[in-house]
């Protein structure tokens, strides 16, 4: 075992060494060669050693080097190394973080991550949370805990009587609410169809005074960090309005509402510490590996009531059981890499990593638009929207980019618009790694400006 564990250690090690000097997507070669892990199941089975082997020469060229330093899709932050090493000393341990009896450790890491989890996000010492694989499944456990309020404020038990002849329950949500809130919406269904979309700004955000008359079941979902502009919804002028009119407020938090960490962007989520419940990405701003998600709920009794569970082989008592407040009962030991990245960030670190990213996003916008082209939105915060002029020029040089190798971007369409769209949010992006990225982009921009200037 140790030497089957010291040479996985060093095959990763060599991998993380190597990301600088390869291609941030990979080849063609490489992807073709994964057709080796298919074919007949052996009889007898492998080595250990060649498993190994096998998995790393095929599976680690065939990555997609997101856990470099010029990787920009999908706002998907490196891991930092302290997190990725408890994560790989968590699964050594191999916790069921399912119950205070199953892993008294991952029970006392969860407590002490929340403690300062609310710190960071302003909410109330007595908020209760979850820790689950990303931000859809806390928007779903954001949202099951907002089901279960609204309609136990109208005497119906949702729990046990489902929502079979249950009061309606209206969804408000910006136009531009991201696609996993609505998966969540569906799967606790209650309907996408059943939406109501509100009218948004230039950057996406909803408008201040698009709040409509409240009545009945409502759930209000905001969004810190329209995941194109990162812009965010006024939550400190459409909180206390929608709460007043007795609607649960739910915000979709995934990557933007870690700005509440660093002084200087703080106020862009201004009031969302009054939101009623929270989802939340850690393997996004906070770098740690995949997958982890955290739920906040204001009231811990809304969440409970939603997640909790009964067996007579269950303890009672007095102490936070983590299947009380999760979807799921057997789950991987998730605050370990969390509990290490805040550990070793520290508060002064956690907002220098935001921040940084936030300075790596204007210097690039700031470049682009230097040399001609069009930034499409307000960079004040990590996201960056380009256009090269016509949509198919901009798809061009989009898939030139991802070709060239030197940075990887992906592509959105941003009101009726094809751009670039270049998200920062890993540790490990220096001030060189934006210059050297941006030189890669205009290089790629020119050459097919050129080329479409020839064509017509």
């Amino acid at each position: 075992m140790d030497e089957l564990l010291n040479d996985a250690a060093r095959r990763a090690q060599a991998y993380l060494k190597g990301l600088d000097n390869r291609a941030v997507a990979p080849s063609a070669e490489a992807l073709a060669a994964l057709s080796e892990l298919a074919g007949p199941w052996s009889e007898q089975g492998m080595d250990a050693t060649e498993v190994l082997a096998k998995l790393d020469r095929l599976g680690g060229p065939a990555t997609m080097a997101s856990a470099g330093a010029r990787y920009f899709g999908f706002v998907t932050g490196g891991s930092l190394p302290v997190a990725l090493a408890a994560n790989w000393l968590s699964a050594a341990w191999d916790q069921n973080a399912f119950s205070t009896v199953s892993s008294p450790l991952a029970a006392s890491l969860e407590i002490a991550c929340l403690g300062w989890l609310r710190q960071i996000f302003g909410l109330p010492k007595t908020a209760g949370g979850a820790f689950v694989t990303g931000a859809t499944m806390a928007n779903f456990t954001g949202l099951a805990a907002a089901r279960h309020a609204v309609l136990a404020r109208v005497g119906w038990d949702v729990e046990q009587g489902g929502l079979f002849g249950a009061p309606p329950i209206t969804i408000l949500v910006g136009d531009e609410g991201h696609a996993a809130l609505l998966k969540a919406v569906r799967m606790l269904g209650l309907g996408e169809a059943r939406v109501k979309r509100l009218a948004v700004d230039d950057q996406g955000a909803i408008r201040g005074d698009s709040l409509p008359s409240i009545s009945g079941p409502t759930i209000l979902c905001l969004q810190a960090g329209n995941v194109n502009s990162g812009a965010f919804d006024p939550a400190d002028q459409l909180i206390p309005q929608a709460q007043g009119m007795g609607a649960w407020v739910h915000v979709d938090g995934a990557f933007g509402i870690w700005a509440k960490a660093a002084s200087h962007r703080a106020s862009l989520a201004a009031g969302y510490e009054l939101a009623d419940s929270l989802a939340v990405d850690g393997h996004k701003w906070l770098n740690v590996p995949y997958d982890s998600g955290i739920a906040l709920v204001r009231e811990p009794g809304a969440l409970r009531a939603a997640m909790s569970i009964t067996a007579a082989y269950l303890p009672e008592g007095s102490v936070r059981e983590p299947y009380d407040f999760t979807p799921e009962c057997s789950r991987r030991m998730r605050g370990a890499d969390i509990w290490a990245a805040l550990a070793y960030l520290g508060q002064k670190g956690l907002a220098d990593l935001v921040e940084t990213c936030c300075r790596h996003a204007a210097m690039m916008a700031k470049g682009l638009q230097a040399s001609g082209y069009e930034v499409l939105n307000e960079v004040k915060l990590n996201q960056v929207l380009v256009s090269f002029g016509a949509d198919e020029t901009t798809e061009r040089v989009i898939a030139g980019l991802q070709a060239d190798g030197t940075a990887w971007c992906g592509g959105t369409h941003w009101h009726g618009r094809a751009a670039m769209r270049i998200s920062f949010s890993s540790h490990a992006t220096t001030d060189a790694d934006v210059v050297k990225s941006l030189e890669a982009i205009l290089r790629v921009a020119a050459s097919n400006s050129t080329a479409s200037d020839n064509t017509g």
